[in-house]
């Protein structure tokens, strides 16, 4: 899968499917989109709840912290060598593991099956190679801030 013009604002879930989706194209009755499992497309309707990964914070005591962050964190936790748990690990195994990641998240608006959720996106995207769609969108934003200078000198 070509990462050139996906972003995480393109790979999306839907409530009440499995998994997660690219966007394809906008169609009459909604959106077009293709699973990241079996890379098989489907419409997604117009009154289906959708949320793109690039839009999702989870609750901190403070405010939200935007789920790419968390990726990020997991994502170098990874890579220097620690674990991620299984989301089908217990409730207090997942708030555990949240907790080293996110030590302040909000632990009465962030339920056990959002951090499950969390987990699975996180290796579904893991699996796919897609994780460097967080340091790609990152190396976008400072091209857009100079654009806004520049335009308001």
């Amino acid at each position: 899968m070509s990462t050139d013009e996906l972003t995480l604002k393109k790979i999306i879930a839907i409530s009440g499917q499995p998994g997660l989706f690219k966007y394809v194209s906008q169609s009459r009755n909604g959106i077009i989109v293709e699973s990241l499992s079996d890379q098989k497309r489907m419409n997604a309707s117009a009154s289906a709840k959708v949320s793109s990964l690039g839009d999702i914070a989870i609750y901190t005591e403070t405010g939200e912290v935007a789920l790419k962050e968390v990726f990020k964190t997991i994502r170098d936790r990874v890579k220097d060598g620690g674990a991620i748990i299984d989301p089908k690990s217990s409730n207090e195994e997942l708030k555990g593991f949240l907790g080293e990641v996110l030590p302040d998240y909000d632990h009465e608006r962030v339920y056990a099956s959002d951090i499950k959720k969390m987990l699975i996106w996180f290796n579904l995207l893991n699996t796919h190679d897609l994780l460097n769609l967080i340091d790609i969108e990152e190396e976008k934003a400072p091209e857009v801030d100079a654009v806004k200078e520049e335009k308001t000198e």
